[in-house]
């Protein structure tokens, strides 16, 4: 019995000496059941939207009112013309927005023939179809508790949807970006940073450095080939999503492509950055999965509103390159938008580049 408490007593040591496996028993736990308790809600809550009042009268305050003191969505600003609204979503501020048209009181009164509008951008389908559900029955509650309207309320021509960029409600729209982002940060950070560890473990990275060979040439060639993979997968997904699954490519490719080369070097230089950490593969793998994949999936805005998360992991979301990336993406891709929507998005990923770059090769020159 000494010599098997003595041997249990050995492996607890060995568990808590190493720091990888600390982290998977105890700390990836928590973290999920954070991630998916509170991350993970399709709910709506405090979405932005926009309002255009051609009508000024006390139905469109009281509307107003409503909507604002609810829980679900919150007002951005309110337009003088549809016009501004159109520009608002291409610049991503509103997801929604609703249209009371002039003279709707007396027309629905005395001509029964107008109707609110509401415009959704459906470039994610699913979020879109629950903003124009959950925004459709307060108009509809709004009409049904005025008496002015009771008679009209019950016409199904009262409120009329708009889905824009993507009608036909395809999911495919908003899939396609989100797992090109997941994709190339697979390639890019998880594969870069095991393949340079493993030389690493192999004993064979000192030797290259030792060698007459300049450090920028090591690092350059480990970083090629993982850099034209991913632009190849690049490449095969805008086809596949457009000529297999229909997505359009309303946008500029040379925008597109310069959004993808960005990426794909922020990738690139978070793997090079978690080699000159790590010293082995598994823990290469748990940083980067940790780190730079689950925020990915789920702080990127693309599955899950961010508008629905605590203020900590909106905050975390601000510096998870997949969320500037997807919704950049899904901008260019579905929207059609102009450069001068998205420089925002590529400055914070210009910026993202230059910092992973420079921390990463002071980093490695340091640690080996």
């Amino acid at each position: 019995m000494k010599q098997l408490r003595s041997f249990i007593a050995k492996e607890f040591k060995h568990i808590f000496r190493d720091v990888p496996t600390m982290l998977i028993l105890f700390i990836m736990p928590v973290a999920m059941m954070f991630l998916f308790g509170y991350a993970l809600s399709n709910d709506i809550k405090h979405s932005s939207y926009g309002i255009v009042d051609m009508s000024h009268d006390s139905f469109s305050r009281d509307f107003m009112h409503k909507v604002e003191n609810s829980e679900f969505f919150r007002l951005h600003k309110e337009y003088a013309s549809i016009s501004e609204v159109m520009s608002a979503f291409r610049k991503g501020e509103i997801q929604v927005a609703v249209i009371i048209p002039a003279n709707f009181k007396q027309d629905m009164l005395h001509l029964n023939r107008s109707a609110l509008q509401i415009y959704a951008d459906a470039s994610n389908p699913n979020m879109a179809q629950q903003l124009v559900s959950y925004l459709g029955s307060f108009c509809n509650q709004a009409l049904a508790q005025s008496k002015e309207f009771s008679a009209q309320s019950q016409s199904s021509d009262l409120v009329r949807m708009h889905l824009l960029y993507n009608p036909q409600m395809n999911s495919s729209y908003s899939m396609v970006p989100a797992v090109m982002g997941l994709i190339l940060a697979l390639v890019c950070a998880m594969m870069t940073s095991v393949s340079i560890v493993r030389e690493k473990e192999r004993g064979t990275m000192e030797l290259l450095l030792a060698s007459p060979i300049k450090t920028i040439y090591i690092i350059i060639a480990k970083l090629s080939p993982y850099f034209m993979l991913s632009c190849i997968n690049f490449v095969t997904i805008l086809i596949v999503g457009h000529f297999v699954m229909g997505v359009p490519v309303n946008g500029s490719l040379f925008w597109i492509a310069a959004l993808g080369l960005i990426y794909i070097i922020v990738s690139l230089s978070f793997g090079l950055l978690v080699s000159t950490v790590v010293q082995s593969q598994l823990a290469a793998l748990l940083i980067s999965g940790m780190v730079f994949m689950m925020p990915s999936m789920i702080l990127s805005g693309m599955m899950f509103p961010l508008e629905n998360m605590p203020l900590l992991l909106q905050f975390i979301s601000v510096i998870t390159p997949a969320r500037w990336f997807i919704g950049t993406m899904s901008k260019l891709m579905i929207m059609g938008v102009e450069v001068k929507y998205i420089l925002k998005e590529m400055g914070v990923l210009l910026i993202m580049a230059t910092g992973l770059i420079i921390i990463s090769l002071k980093n490695f020159k340091q640690r080996l």
